[in-house]
């Protein structure tokens, strides 16, 4: 039964990927990552868009990388916030959010970081993949417990099989995933990094639309 769920779910993963309009490439000195942006999130996925337009994500670094757990791009929260503070007349600037029930923190998940706003609304300038480590059933239930909120059994056989990050669902917006090298956003995600999860050589990337 399990494997029946398993497999309904990765036939209608094929189904939705052939349906997607828009792919970014993120080049790396690591090698390339081809992610598909969701169209369930129209307004995150052209917010990203036009960020890569002004550049904000031309030679931008993975500026935290925790192992199996999130690698980090963009803007760091201190950063932005230091920011905030400098300039209050610019007000605080953040993009709200689209929680799907259907995406999730499975791996290879692209997200939207954000600060700790009880409306769960996005930065504008940083996103992070998914690593995230296989879950069993027990690490599942108790995360249901602490949410508060029961997981599909489909999204159970993918955390249980692929991995991923299952308390952080419906706190983060997810609006798209790797379909393409998985092994190099790997390889970034184990890359040796300080105290502060700030890697010890630069990570650089950069992104473009490869097709519309």
């Amino acid at each position: 039964m399990k494997k029946a769920l398993l497999l309904l779910y990765l036939l209608f993963c094929t189904l939705v990927l052939g349906a997607q309009s828009i792919h970014v490439l993120f080049e790396t000195g690591k090698g390339n990552i081809k992610v598909m942006l969701y169209d369930e999130t129209p307004k995150h996925r052209d917010m990203f868009l036009k960020a890569v337009k002004k550049g904000v994500y031309k030679n931008a670094e993975f500026n935290r990388v925790i192992k199996d757990f999130v690698s980090q791009g963009g803007e760091l929260d201190d950063t932005i916030l230091n920011r905030e503070k400098r300039h209050p007349e610019l007000g605080v600037k953040r993009f709200p959010a689209e929680l799907k029930p259907t995406l999730f923190h499975k791996k290879g998940a692209l997200g939207a970081g954000r600060d700790d706003n009880p409306d769960k609304s996005s930065y504008f300038s940083q996103i992070y993949l998914v690593a995230g480590k296989v879950q069993t059933d027990a690490q599942l239930d108790a995360a249901e417990k602490k949410k508060n909120r029961k997981i599909p059994a489909a999204q159970r056989e993918v955390y249980k099989t692929i991995g991923g990050i299952p308390y952080l669902d419906q706190d983060y917006t997810i609006f798209g995933e790797i379909v393409e090298g998985m092994e190099v956003a790997d390889a970034i995600n184990s890359v040796a990094a300080n105290k502060d999860d700030v890697p010890l050589t630069p990570v650089i990337f950069n992104v473009k639309v490869i097709r519309k």
